[in-house]
C-alpha cells in the first residue's frame, strides 16, 4: 500500500482525533513529571479534590466546554491550559499531515509515511510538553530533550540525513550553549548564564535538523524570546518568575536549614551550578524568562516549514 491509497480527508480527520487524544495525555505529563509522579498510574484525577475523572468527562476540549470549565466532582475551576494543550495537540498533528505527509509523493510506501508521521508527531508533542513545563517550572525534563535527540538520530534517514550529520548537529547544538553560558560565563560573572536544559534542547534540534538547524533554532528563539520579553515589560512593567519556582526555592531553603553543616556545604556547592537557586536581581537585565518555549517554537517552525526556511537562513548567512 502507498500513501495515495488513503484519501486526504481521512488522513486529516485521523490526525485531528489522534492529536487531540495525545494532547489530553500531555496534560498528565505536564502536571505529573515535574512532581516526579507516574504518568501511567493512577488514572486521570481532578487536580483540586483528587477524584477520578470519568471517561465521558475526559473527552478532549469538548468536556471542558460542556462543563463550562469546572470539574463535575467538586465544581472547582479547571485551568484553560487543559483544553489549550489538547487543541494544540490536534492542530500540530493536522499540520504535520498537511505540510509534511501530504507533500510526500503518492508512491511513498505507507509504512514510511506512517514512520515519518509518528516520529514528527512525537517531536511536536514533546516540544509542546517541554514548553508548558518550562513556563511553570523553568526546567525541561531530560526524557524530552535527550530522548528526543536519540529519536532524531534514529530517524535521520526519514529526513534524508545521514547519522553522522545528525550526531554532528546534536554536538554543535549542545556546545553552542554549554561552552559560552555554562563554562565561560560563570568564570566571568560568577554564575551560570543558561541552564543545561536549553543546551539539551538545542542538542535535540541539531539531531533533527543538523548543525544549521541548531543555529537557526538558537537565533530564531533568541529573536522571538526578546520580542516576548519586551512585550511583557511594556504590558506588565516587569518579568516575574513563575510561582512554582519561588515555592521550590523556599522548599530548598527549608531543606538546607535542616541539614548538618557538612551536608549543607555540599548541597550549596551543587546549587551554585543552578541559575534558579538565587533570587533574581533587580532590573530588566537581571530578569529571568524561560527560554525553552522559544527554542521549542523555533524547532517546530523548522519541522513544519523546514527545508525552505532553513535554506533561506543558510543563504542569508553565506551572503552576510
Amino acid at each position: 500500500m502507498t500513501l495515495a491509497d488513503f484519501p486526504p480527508w481521512f488522513l486529516r480527520a485521523f490526525a485531528v482525533c489522534f492529536g487531540l487524544l495525545w494532547g489530553s495525555f500531555l496534560n498528565v505529563v505536564i502536571h505529573r513529571v515535574p512532581r516526579e509522579l507516574s504518568v501511567v498510574h493512577p488514572g486521570s484525577r481532578c487536580p483540586a479534590c483528587g477524584a477520578p475523572i470519568r471517561a465521558f468527562d475526559n473527552i478532549p476540549v469538548l468536556s471542558y466546554l460542556l462543563l463550562r470549565g469546572r470539574a463535575r466532582c467538586c465544581g472547582a475551576a479547571v485551568s484553560p491550559r487543559y483544553p489549550l494543550v489538547e487543541a494544540a495537540g490536534g492542530v500540530l498533528s493536522l499540520a504535520i499531515v498537511e505540510l509534511i505527509l501530504l507533500d510526500l509523493p503518492g508512491s511513498t510506501p505507507v509504512l514510511r509515511a506512517l514512520a515519518t508521521y509518528t516520529a514528527d508527531l512525537a517531536l511536536a508533542l514533546g516540544l509542546l510538553a517541554a514548553t508548558f513545563i518550562d513556563l511553570e517550572h523553568m526546567y525541561i525534563p531530560d526524557a524530552i530533550t535527550i530522548g528526543g535527540a536519540v529519536l532524531g538520530v534514529a530517524t535521520a534517514s526519514l529526513r534524508s540525513m545521514g547519522f553522522d550529520d545528525a550526531l554532528l548537529g546534536a554536538a554543535v547544538g549542545f556546545a553552542i550553549v554549554w561552552l559560552p553560558f555554562v563554562v565561560i560565563y560563570p568564570r566571568i560573572r560568577g554564575r551560570v548564564g543558561m541552564g543545561l536544559g536549553d543546551a539539551k534542547l538545542l542538542m535535540l534540534a541539531g539531531a533533527w535538523f543538523g548543525w544549521g538547524g541548531a543555529l537557526f533554532v538558537l537565533c530564531a528563539g533568541a529573536v522571538q524570546g526578546s520580542i516576548a520579553a519586551i512585550a511583557m515589560l511594556l504590558l506588565r512593567g516587569g518579568i516575574e518568575e513563575p510561582e512554582a519556582v519561588r515555592l521550590e526555592r523556599a522548599q530548598i531553603r527549608e531543606e538546607l536549614a535542616a541539614m548538618s553543616p557538612d551536608e549543607r556545604a555540599a548541597a550549596e556547592e551543587e546549587l551554585a551550578l543552578d541559575p534558579l537557586a538565587e533570587e533574581p536581581g533587580e532590573g530588566f537585565g537581571q530578569a529571568r524568562i524561560a527560554f525553552g518555549p522559544f527554542l521549542a517554537l523555533a524547532t517546530l517552525e523548522c519541522l513544519l516549514f523546514g527545508r525552505d526556511l532553513l535554506d533561506a537562513y543558510l543563504s542569508w548567512i553565506d551572503v552576510g
